[in-house]
């Protein structure tokens, strides 16, 4: 059974979380969490890690990955996201997107979330009711499409909130 979880820097699973990353999205770009770290200095402390694991004898091991951003005060950024190549197409990156999701507009009370999605990516994400904004744009030498989702309490026209007087 696939469980989700938020873990911190400090929790034995981030050790595997960070080598799933390496081998998912960081090697194929040429970089490594340490070079990740150096390029985009204080991020890895920001970001709220979320892991998607199953248990095996020798104890859970990490399957999936990703990461929120609390970018400002009403978005955030879901980024870092990685699925074992073995167990893609099983559901574990949907559910990931559903924890961060459920964090964000729930205990955070964001407005919208974005992300910087491959194209390969963007039907995945379209599945999961966000939209594509922009055009297609290149980021880490791939093209990548910006995808994103309004909180559900919040349409998308709604005027903003007045002040009381």
């Amino acid at each position: 059974m696939v469980r989700v979880r938020r873990i911190s820097t400090t929790d034995p699973l981030y050790r595997q979380q960070c080598a799933l990353r390496e081998e998912v999205l960081l090697r194929p770009i040429g970089l490594d969490m340490a070079r990740f770290r150096a390029e985009f200095p204080g991020v890895e402390e920001q970001l709220e890690h979320y892991v998607a694991t199953v248990e095996q004898t020798n104890g859970p091991r990490v399957i999936g990955c990703a990461s929120l951003l609390v970018a400002s005060p009403e978005s955030g950024r879901l980024m870092q996201m990685a699925v074992d190549l073995q167990r893609q197409g099983e559901g574990v990156g949907r559910r990931l997107v559903v924890a961060i999701e459920s964090r964000a507009f729930g205990e955070l009370r964001l407005r919208e979330l974005y992300c910087h999605a491959q194209l390969a990516a963007v039907g995945f994400f379209l599945s999961l009711g966000w939209t594509p904004a922009g055009d297609v744009f290149h980021e880490a030498g791939l093209a990548h499409r910006r995808m994103t989702l309004q909180s559900p309490e919040v349409p998308d026209d709604a005027p903003e909130p007045t002040p009381e007087e």
